[in-house]
């Protein structure tokens, strides 16, 4: 998923795209980017990964004060309103279901950045 994910984000113009295959390198790396003046500008996570999966990752970059407004988009197989309504209280910016298009990705992205565009995402 990851590789289908980043040939979107290439295919869309994305050209500086990091991955990591669980939550917890993935929440290093964040801060660590914060912490050496590069932040992320967003994260796409997995809802279901190994270690840490990505409802985990998003509430901690919700509760570091230094990731909190990065705009958090999670992909998922889960439909269930219950999910879906953990997202959302937990802060996500949205989230799409697999299986998925570029257009509905890139649909979703453009959302994000307009609903972030007021704040100084991270």
């Amino acid at each position: 998923m990851r590789k289908i994910i980043k040939k979107v984000l290439t295919e869309l113009g994305y050209t500086n795209v990091e991955e990591a295959d669980d939550g917890k390198p993935a929440f290093e790396k964040l801060q660590s980017a914060k912490s050496a003046g590069n932040p992320f500008e967003f994260v796409i996570s997995d809802w279901n990964m190994p270690g840490m999966a990505g409802i985990d990752l998003l509430k901690a970059c919700k509760a570091d004060p230094s990731l909190k407004v990065l705009p958090f988009m999670l992909v998922t197989a889960e439909s269930e309103q219950k999910n879906i309504v953990e997202a959302a209280k937990a802060g996500v910016s949205d989230y799409v279901v697999k299986p998925f298009n570029a257009q509905t990705l890139k649909g979703k992205l453009e959302k994000i950045w307009t609903k972030h565009s007021g704040s100084h995402a991270a």
